[in-house]
């Protein structure tokens, strides 16, 4: 049997250690990575990093008698408007509607999301596809289909008109504000959940039902365990928008239902008084970035 000898090193030839070796291809493999993740780095510096200290040290600035942003001026007068009575109602009026918001997309598309994962995988695809339909239209649009539904003169009113019930006026209402957050941010839900659901071993669920628990028991004590994960997710995905929305409140809401996102456009826009907006928006990005920090040192890290 043949052995193939390693070829002995030419006398006077420079010698390298392997570690050596390996360390220098490592380096290499880090500056070549450094390089490719140069461009979406610098991406994020100059289009998020950029904006957010811009926004910082706008919101420690004097807003002018004429509206006008003074720099030089900096102090905490925007910080202490906070709090605010008027600013405390505005933001508890957003957190409740974020909440209501988050727990009717969780009741409605836990079933969906159910039901998706347990289909065949042709019938399946196409629910999905249905699920991202939305998507594929501007969402100011689908707003806007909103109020024309729910005008005085849209088709709700028309159908309780019909049944003898009278005209119902559910535009400008907090009930619009609900119903097209919802609508809007349900998709957002029902996709982790599915994601979650659909790595259930359902196996697991019928060892449950021969060691004689109930359909409702073996889904508390089996499914929803098993799905929090996707449950978390989708909680964070609503609630986070939802808590900053301009566009649904402001087109289906009124005056009354003004929710943070709407109230600081306007004082970018209207008051002019871009400190305090600055303040307010900065304060918001840091509660959401808390929310979603918890979010992956908690659930995020099973799925």
């Amino acid at each position: 049997m043949s052995q193939t000898l390693a070829p002995t090193p030419e006398p006077g030839a420079p010698q390298h250690d392997p570690d050596e070796l390996e360390g220098r291809a490592a380096d290499a493999r880090s500056r070549r990575g450094a390089w490719i993740a140069l461009p979406p780095a610098a991406y994020l510096v100059l289009l998020f990093a950029l904006p957010l200290v811009i926004v910082l040290v706008y919101s420690f600035a004097t807003r002018g008698t004429t509206g006008q942003t003074i720099l030089s001026d900096w102090n905490l007068l925007s910080y202490r408007r906070l709090f605010d009575p008027l600013v405390r109602e505005i933001a508890l009026r957003s957190v409740g509607y974020a909440l209501v918001t988050t727990g009717i997309s969780l009741v409605l598309s836990y079933p969906f999301a159910y039901y998706i994962a347990t289909r065949s995988p042709r019938v399946r695809n196409v629910l999905l596809v249905l699920v991202m339909v939305p998507f594929w239209s501007n969402f100011l649009v689908r707003t806007y289909a909103w109020r024309v539904l729910l005008s005085s003169s849209g088709p709700v009113s028309q159908l309780t008109e019909l049944l003898g019930m009278g005209q119902t006026r559910l535009l400008f209402t907090t009930t619009a504000v609900v119903l097209g957050l919802v609508y809007g941010y349900m998709p957002f839900m029902i996709l982790p959940l599915y994601a979650a659901i659909e790595r259930i071993d359902l196996g697991l669920v019928e060892a449950a039902r021969d060691l004689y628990a109930s359909g409702t028991r073996a889904f508390w004590r089996v499914t929803w365990p098993l799905s929090r994960p996707g449950v978390i997710a989708g909680s964070i995905l609503v609630f986070i928008p939802s808590l900053g929305a301009y566009v649904t409140p402001e087109i289906l809401g009124g005056s009354k239902t003004t929710m943070l996102g709407s109230y600081i456009v306007r004082q970018f826009l209207s008051a002019r008084d871009w400190p305090f907006g600055s303040a307010l928006s900065f304060v918001v990005m840091a509660l959401m970035l808390a929310a979603t920090l918890i979010y992956f040192r908690t659930g995020g890290r099973t799925l």
